[in-house]
């Protein structure tokens, strides 16, 4: 699959760019928020909530930075005049936390106390492995600052993530809001699981972890085997659709949340596995982006995981293997 994977990626950079267009479209919300607002409309009327996402690759300059505090502004703003169901995700090299932690730090905060004051919770997006302590860093920054409303990714593939969230959910208690996945981003194997099969079990290790330790836990994965791994926990922990979340170490108080847990999907993949367990009572998640940077956004994914190609190419040539 590697091989496949490659070789369309070394091709992809040299084809129109409205071809590579013709294949992400389904991936991402449009161009502008209109776009984005017209995609959630249309996916809302399935039961699904959000989470928006503005694309953009990592600033070279903390002039950049302007750009995406604006954007978000926008999109707090139109969560609030439509009344959506939605939170946000932000990457914190797009607010230049790699650059300078204090600024960057400071340029995240603009946003997220103008999403506090509207009851809108903000996901920190894990980057690659070299942004993982500043982010976590940053999340008990927050938290330590009165922003309750702040949230982070772990993922399954690094050796330190079982660690990080003993870490992370013994210093914020209750508080802690935790999105687990496999993780998109190829790391070398001294620090991270590189087999399919072993990084969908520390996957599953990490959600059983959160779980058992009180956290919110966001499921994002939209592996059968993990899912499925999912819901025997929940099952086990005597939550469920319904049912107020039982933990003692829990918060069951969370506004826009499950009983302690939620699936989150990407918008245009596993659509049929997404509406399925809504229609069982479970909350589902659309992780929607959009933004003018949607090439350069493409092209950095599948030039990090070449297999990440294939799988579109598959979808996009087998659709019924992907439905929506």
């Amino acid at each position: 699959m590697g091989i496949v994977g490659s070789t369309i990626v070394k091709f992809l950079p040299l084809a129109p760019k409205f071809i590579v267009r013709w294949f992400a479209k389904r991936y991402f919300a449009g161009e502008d928020l209109n776009q984005a607002l017209k995609a959630i409309n249309k996916i809302s009327s399935e039961g699904a909530c959000f989470t928006i996402d503005v694309l953009g690759e990592e600033i070279n300059s903390m002039d950049e930075t302007e750009f995406f505090i604006s954007e978000y502004e926008k999109v707090i703003e139109l969560i609030v005049e439509h009344k959506l169901n939605s939170n946000i995700s932000i990457k914190p090299s797009a607010f230049g936390l790699h650059l300078d932690f204090e600024i960057g730090l400071s340029n995240m905060v603009s946003v997220i106390s103008k999403a506090s004051d509207r009851e809108i919770f903000v996901r920190l997006d894990m980057e690659d492995s070299s942004a993982t302590q500043y982010t976590i860093d940053a999340l008990t920054r927050l938290h330590d600052m009165g922003y309750n409303n702040v949230g982070i990714v772990f993922q399954g593939r690094l050796h330190r993530t079982m660690t990080d969230i003993q870490n992370v959910t013994e210093k914020l208690g209750n508080k802690c809001d935790i999105r687990i996945c496999k993780g998109i981003y190829l790391e070398p194997e001294n620090i991270a699981f590189t087999n399919h099969s072993k990084i969908v079990e520390e996957t599953n290790s990490a959600i059983q972890l959160s779980i058992k330790n009180g956290a919110y836990v966001a499921i994002a994965s939209h592996d059968d085997a993990v899912i499925n791994f999912s819901l025997n926990e929940i099952s086990k922990a005597g939550m469920g659709p319904g049912i107020e979340d039982p933990r003692p170490n829990s918060n069951p108080s969370r506004i826009g949340k499950g009983p302690g847990y939620e699936f989150q999907f990407l918008m245009g993949v596993r659509g049929d596995v997404r509406r399925k367990l809504s229609n069982e009572g479970h909350l589902t998640r659309v992780y929607l982006p959009y933004g003018a940077r949607w090439y350069e956004y493409s092209m950095r994914r599948l030039r990090e995981n070449p297999d990440v190609a294939l799988h579109i190419t598959k979808a996009v040539l087998f659709p019924w293997t992907n439905r929506r």
